[in-house]
């Protein structure tokens, strides 16, 4: 009897550390996005709740409460410079990412608390800043929820917020635009000057297209045979109004990406070239 009671005793120890080291998906798996953002990044982390059949927001996810923004560990945002949120200049760093969902609008927090699973732990005056946004119906309902970067640009992009048929969005903002003309008033005073990457700073953000010809100018005589210059010369010169230097230009372009056999820049050139006509 005793020699059976033991072997039961070790089976079942066998059998709870067999259940113990049991590896299962979870129900809510984690994502980080890193999104290439200024001259820097933001790196966002969250767990993504299914819906299930679920009423989501209003009853799963209250109206009016704090809520982690995901499920599982604490929603962060890692900021690896200076963001502009709600007007405010926030400093480089991670922070906590909670909203506050409504029927109509939601507030969106940053926060120093980078552990917040649950409204009782929420501590207001940790907030780094507010903004409310609207929400937006969807077309259809998202089973999985999503957070993840929209619309990004140079210097802007929003934080889309997803699920079920509700969406919201958080605009994020970069000042970079001093710190990139300084680079370039720095770097021109230099052997090694960077014509053509200043030139598309000029042209993609509105500045001085003549400066922008000028640079563009200098940087074909570098490399004669950089098609991509060329056409980006000859759209500079077609912004300016110049539509004859900007067809010649363009003609030069189409030969040399024809010669190095690019299929995307002759159809660029074709495309600019039928604009001047």
């Amino acid at each position: 009897m005793k020699k059976l009671f033991l072997g039961l005793a070790a089976l079942a120890l066998f059998n709870f550390t067999q259940a113990q080291g049991l590896k299962t998906p979870s129900p809510s798996t984690s994502q980080t996005v890193k999104q290439e953002f200024g001259l820097g990044s933001i790196e966002l982390s969250y767990s993504r709740p299914n819906t299930k059949g679920r009423t989501i927001f209003g009853d799963l996810v209250p109206f009016g409460a704090v809520w982690r923004t995901g499920a599982n560990s604490a929603t962060t945002l890692t900021f690896s410079e200076e963001v502009i949120i709600g007007g405010k200049n926030i400093p480089a760093g991670k922070y906590g990412l909670l909203t506050i969902p409504g029927a109509a609008e939601w507030t969106i927090i940053i926060t120093k608390q980078l552990d917040v699973t649950s409204p009782s732990a929420y501590k207001q005056e940790m907030d780094v800043v507010r903004v409310t946004a609207p929400t937006v119906a969807m077309p259809y309902a998202i089973e999985s929820f999503m957070v993840f970067f929209e619309n990004v640009s140079s210097n802007s992009l929003e934080l889309m917020i997803i699920w079920g048929k509700t969406a919201v969005s958080l605009p994020i903002k970069v000042d970079i635009d001093s710190k990139i003309m300084a680079q370039i008033e720095s770097l021109m005073n230099t052997d090694n000057k960077p014509y053509f990457n200043a030139a598309m700073y000029y042209i993609d953000n509105n500045k001085d297209l003549n400066k922008a010809a000028g640079w563009l100018e200098k940087a074909t005589a570098q490399t004669p045979n950089a098609y991509w210059i060329w056409y980006q010369k000859a759209r500079c010169l077609a912004l300016l109004g110049k539509k004859a230097e900007a067809m010649t230009t363009s003609i030069k372009s189409l030969e040399l990406a024809r010669a190095g056999k690019n299929p995307d820049y002759v159809t660029l050139n074709e495309k600019l070239q039928s604009t001047l006509k």
